[in-house]
């Protein structure tokens, strides 16, 4: 069990202990014109007088096995993305999430107040998928099912139910709307990560000497091996063979690269 796992976990508990659906105080926080109490749903006309629910709506569930069914998904999975994003991650990526499902459900279905951490776990899951794409779920504790095309049946699914309105009162596009942003959230910072490795490939690919034949070769064939590493002058020397019998055209990009990167030095 991992920090923000836990602490999560623990939270949606203690809430549904204090306030169970139900309850009082419960029925209150889900009415609209709101009581302004302190854990609430979220509902879209009310959100300029009560910003808060934007997050503690995913804390708030309407039974028992609405909140057990999804602290079963965030316990499985996820410590393990909790450890690939680590902390500080793992908690933005959870609560944007989380709003990214309230947004979804604005957009699409904007008379229905929305209760529960579903969006978020639906984004723990999708990034699980990214990472993992053919670990086996066992659905039951019995079929396996990978990751991947157990995404796939979770977005056809909360999408013919969203369209045809069937679901009984379940929130189809706040999960497309925790899948869609979570998956756009992990794919846009691991391409900002490689950002750097990018822009090194791109100047390396890029030098002139790559795209002319006869420089490159003679670039090449200039270059003083007696100052390499043997290692380097061994695999340098069979390149120039490769040119000599096959061409140009023979060779990888990479390989392009690495006699180019000698040649300038």
């Amino acid at each position: 069990m991992t920090f923000w796992v836990s602490r999560i976990l623990a939270l949606n508990v203690i809430v549904f202990v204090l306030i169970p659906p139900g309850s009082l105080v419960y029925t209150l926080s889900t009415l609209f014109p709101p009581a302004l109490v302190g854990l609430d749903s979220v509902y879209l006309p009310a959100v300029p007088f009560r910003p808060w629910t934007l997050v503690t709506y995913m804390f708030l569930h309407a039974g028992f096995s609405h909140m057990f069914f999804n602290m079963i998904g965030l316990f499985f999975f996820g410590p393990r993305l909790e450890h690939r994003l680590g902390g500080k991650r793992f908690l933005r990526f959870y609560l944007i999430s989380g709003l990214g499902g309230a947004v979804f459900s604005f957009l699409f279905s904007p008379g229905a107040p929305v209760v529960g951490a579903s969006a978020a776990v639906y984004g723990v899951l999708i990034g699980f998928a990214k990472y993992w794409p053919r670990e086996n779920i066992y659905i039951w504790g019995i079929l396996p099912v990978e990751a991947r095309w157990l995404v796939c049946a979770l977005v056809v699914i909360s999408l013919y139910s969203g369209i045809s309105g069937s679901g009984g009162g379940v929130a189809h596009f706040a999960h497309l709307g925790g899948l869609a942003i979570g998956y756009g959230l992990l794919y846009w910072q691991d391409w900002y990560k490689l950002k750097d490795q990018r822009e090194f490939e791109r100047k390396l690919y890029s030098d002139p000497g790559l795209n002319s034949d006869d420089l490159s070769e003679r670039r090449w064939s200039s270059i003083d091996l007696s100052l390499i590493h043997e290692l380097n002058r061994v695999e340098i020397e069979k390149l120039l063979t490769r040119i000599k019998n096959e061409g140009m055209h023979s060779l990888s990009r990479e390989e392009k690269a690495f006699l180019n990167r000698f040649s300038a030095e």
